[in-house]
């Protein structure tokens, strides 16, 4: 078995890089909010999405987040009247991407609590480290 302070820091790096990369895939899609297609009526830029599974670190037995893959959302685009647009149709209609920006923004929200969090834990584990380390230095 492991320290559980060690396995407390695995579990927390986890964190930190699983909410980095949510963090790269919303800033992804909210640059890309007004990406319309090039040609009339091609597809716009299609919001992506990231899936995060646990798995198991046979070293210390921590059970830890990683990127299980990155997708598309399928949901249909919105259509826009823009007939100066590039990507207009022969009737002005543009398709836009399906990126909704509440959406984005709450996720964004819910990442930087996630990854706050796991540095929280981060620098809690490395004060425990650091008295334990104090205490054996005091004890002899």
């Amino acid at each position: 078995m492991s320290d559980p302070i060690v396995s407390s820091l695995k579990i927390a790096a986890s964190g930190l890089e699983a909410q980095s990369n949510r963090l790269r895939i919303v800033s992804e899609n909210v640059a890309n909010v007004r990406s319309t297609g090039k040609t009339p009526g091609s597809d716009p830029y299609r919001r992506k999405t990231i899936t995060f599974e646990s798995e198991v670190d046979r070293l210390s037995g921590a059970e830890l987040v990683k990127v299980a893959r990155y997708g598309n959302d399928k949901s249909d685009f919105t259509v826009e009247h823009d007939p100066g647009n590039p990507a207009a149709d022969s009737n002005g209609y543009v398709k836009m991407p399906n990126v909704n920006m509440l959406t984005e923004m709450a996720d964004m929200r819910e990442a930087n609590r996630s990854y706050e969090a796991n540095l929280q834990v981060i620098k809690q584990s490395r004060e425990l480290i650091t008295m334990t380390i104090d205490l054996l230095r005091n004890g002899s």
